[in-house]
């Protein structure tokens, strides 16, 4: 899933591409639409096929930014302002084009699911392979209420103190330290790649209860954290499978990774181990980490 080094870096491409452009026509696939009939939401959220699609008609993108995990297209029709907001999930990937078939690698061509035509000629495209991903239209951020308790971004000042005050509450007392730093609430836009490898700079252990950790190693921790978000965003993000940039370039950041999906322990040699926590699979050296 990419994490916010990856979100950041579709970001950055994004807005020189598309700020202060207008969307002349939009068109969901047919995937999306048989979906909604079914009675399920595939991609598209919060509203209709047909709804959705006439109302980004004739609306111009105004700003675009990151925050945290999501994508905020800001809008503006008639003088009201309004966001459409993406999460890419497992596999969506964004594309500015001339034409569709531009598009070079298949598996995106054939899972194209939001075909955004712009007045001055081309195309923004949203292609996600596992439909996994989110396109919400909001008049408000507010009318989406988990996007109003995400943690303050990694490297804004107050963030760790923050950090550290959910660190303490009850509810996250007892759980896992890897997957506490992977709540989106505690700490923003830090996922399994991530905390996966901060955890392994700092030889804790992902299972080790989050109560059990002192000040100082959170903080560290914490830093560390920080410090591998923005060596991903220089490196432009880490391609495991299917992340890609609006250029379909894949990112670096996975050549430089110590820990996630190694075998081999690359500070001691020892077989990694595996485990599931908070849902997802956790490598780690039984050796190293403690």
């Amino acid at each position: 899933m990419p994490e916010l080094p990856e979100v950041e870096g579709v970001v950055q491409a994004l807005k020189p591409k598309m700020e202060g452009r207008t969307i002349r026509q939009v068109q969901l696939s047919d995937v999306v639409r048989s979906s909604f009939a079914a009675g399920k939401q595939c991609i598209v959220k919060q509203a209709e096929p047909d709804v959705f699609e006439t109302a980004l008609t004739q609306m111009t993108i105004t700003k675009i930014q990151r925050r945290a995990k999501y994508i905020f297209f800001h809008l503006l029709k008639d003088d009201v302002t309004y966001v459409l907001v993406s999460h890419l999930g497992m596999t969506g990937a964004w594309f500015v084009v001339n034409a569709p078939e531009e598009i070079n690698e298949a598996k995106f061509q054939k899972h194209i699911h939001a075909t955004f035509q712009l007045a001055d000629g081309g195309y923004l495209i949203y292609s996600d392979i596992r439909r996994f991903g989110e396109l919400r239209f909001l008049t408000t951020i507010e009318e989406h209420s988990p996007l109003t308790k995400i943690a303050p971004e990694p490297f804004e000042d107050g963030a760790y103190a923050y950090f550290l005050a959910k660190s303490l509450l009850p509810k996250y007392a007892k759980k896992a330290v890897k997957e506490v730093i992977m709540d989106g609430q505690v700490i923003s836009g830090c996922g399994n790649i991530y905390a996966t490898e901060a955890l392994f700079a700092q030889k804790i252990h992902p299972a080790r209860k989050i109560q059990e950790l002192e000040d100082g190693q959170k903080q560290a921790l914490f830093e560390e954290i920080v410090v591998i978000l923005r060596q991903s965003i220089e490196a432009g993000g880490s391609t495991i499978s299917d992340y890609r940039n609006i250029n379909g370039e894949a990112g670096n950041m996975q050549n430089r990774l110590q820990m996630y999906g190694k075998k081999l322990c690359p500070t001691c040699g020892v077989t990694t181990g595996q485990m599931t926590i908070g849902g997802r699979t956790s490598v780690f050296c039984p050796q190293c980490q403690r």
